[in-house]
C-alpha cells in the first residue's frame, strides 16, 4: 500500500514501474475503488506506467470534508461549476496535485463513469498535464429532470441503508449481477460490497448530488467541444446505467478534426467494462495510443 497526502487527505494509490510509453492514470467510478482497474493494468503495465488511485472518500482514501481544505480550479469557477469540495472540479484539483507529487505527466486519463467526468474536468482545468482522455461507460450532456431525481433518490437510499444490508449474506452475490451483462466472479461481488461499506457517506452523497445537477450535466458538452487533447469513449452495448445514446450524444460535441470514430462499442458488456471485458478494453487502449498522432511510443 502506498499513500500520500493531498490537501491534507491521505490518498491511496498504486503505481507500476516507469516505462517510456505515456503514463496511464485510471479513475474509478461512484462507490468503487482502484481495484477494478487491476485486470486492465495487468495487461498494460509491461508497456505503460500505470497509476490507479482512490478518489477522496472512497476505497482506502476514506476521509470526509472535515479533513479537506481546498478550493476548486479557477477554470471550474469561471464556467459556473460547483464550488463544493465534492464537485468534479475539486476532484480534478486533487488529481492534479497527486500527479505533481508523483512527478507524472503529461498523462492519458482513463475514467470510468463518474471518473470519466472527473477526467474531462481535469483535461479542461489542467491541459498541460493531460495528453488525452478515454471515458469508459461515461457520457451525458442531456438533463432529464424526472430520471435524475429518481437516480439521486436511489443513490441516497443506497448510502443511507447500506449498513443494514450487512445482515443479508447474499449481498456479495447480488452485487456480482448488478449493472453488468453477465454475472461476475464472486470475488468482485465481495469487493463491491467492501467498497460500498467503506465509502465515506459525505463523499458518496456529495459526489452523487454535485455531479448530477442540471448545471453540471450541461457543462460537459461545453468542455468536450473546447478540449484540444484527443478524447475517446468506450461503451458497453448492454450498459443499462449509461445508455449508448448518451455516450454518442456527448461524443457528438467533439471537434470534427479528431477524424477517427470516437466511440468504441463493446459487445456483451454492461456498466463495468474494465472487469467484464478487460482484454477488449486493454487492446482498445493500446490501439488508441498507437494511433494518436500526438504520441511516439517506444
Amino acid at each position: 500500500m502506498a499513500t500520500t497526502s493531498v490537501f491534507g487527505v491521505p490518498h491511496y494509490y498504486q503505481l507500476t514501474a516507469a516505462r517510456e510509453a505515456p503514463p496511464l492514470v485510471f479513475i474509478h467510478g461512484w462507490l468503487l475503488s482502484h481495484r477494478y482497474w487491476q485486470p486492465v493494468i495487468d495487461q498494460l503495465a509491461p508497456y505503460h506506467t500505470c497509476l490507479a488511485y482512490d478518489l477522496r472518500g472512497f476505497g482506502e482514501s476514506r476521509y470526509g470534508l472535515d479533513h479537506h481544505i481546498s478550493g476548486v480550479p479557477a477554470e471550474a469557477r469561471a464556467l459556473g461549476s460547483s464550488a463544493s469540495p465534492y464537485g468534479l472540479g475539486a476532484y480534478a484539483r486533487d488529481l492534479a496535485a497527486l500527479l505533481e507529487q508523483l512527478n507524472l505527466g503529461p498523462v492519458w486519463l482513463v475514467g470510468h463513469s463518474l471518473g470519466g467526468s472527473v477526467a474531462l474536468w481535469m483535461a479542461h482545468c489542467y491541459p498541460e498535464q493531460v495528453q488525452g482522455v478515454v471515458c469508459l461507460n461515461a457520457g451525458g450532456g442531456i438533463y432529464l429532470e424526472r430520471e435524475f431525481q429518481q437516480f439521486r433518490q436511489a443513490g441516497k437510499y443506497i448510502v443511507g441503508w447500506r449498513r443494514s444490508w450487512l445482515r443479508y449474506t447474499l449481498l456479495p452475490l447480488l452485487l456480482t449481477r448488478m449493472m453488468v451483462h453477465r454475472p461476475l466472479d464472486y470475488c468482485w461481488g465481495r469487493d463491491r460490497c467492501l467498497d460500498l461499506l467503506q465509502a465515506d457517506a459525505a463523499a458518496a452523497l456529495g459526489t452523487l448530488l454535485e455531479s448530477t445537477t442540471e448545471t453540471e450535466i450541461h457543462l460537459l458538452p461545453r468542455i468536450v467541444a473546447a478540449l484540444q487533447s484527443p478524447i475517446y469513449f468506450m461503451a458497453g452495448r448492454q450498459d443499462q446505467v449509461m445508455n449508448l445514446r448518451y455516450v454518442h450524444h456527448l461524443a457528438g460535441y467533439l471537434p470534427v478534426r479528431q477524424g477517427q470514430n470516437p466511440v468504441i462499442e463493446i459487445e456483451n458488456c454492461g456498466h463495468l467494462a474494465m472487469v467484464e471485458q478487460p482484454q477488449v478494453v486493454a487492446k482498445a487502449l493500446q490501439d488508441l495510443l498507437q494511433a494518436s498522432p500526438s504520441l511516439s511510443l517506444a
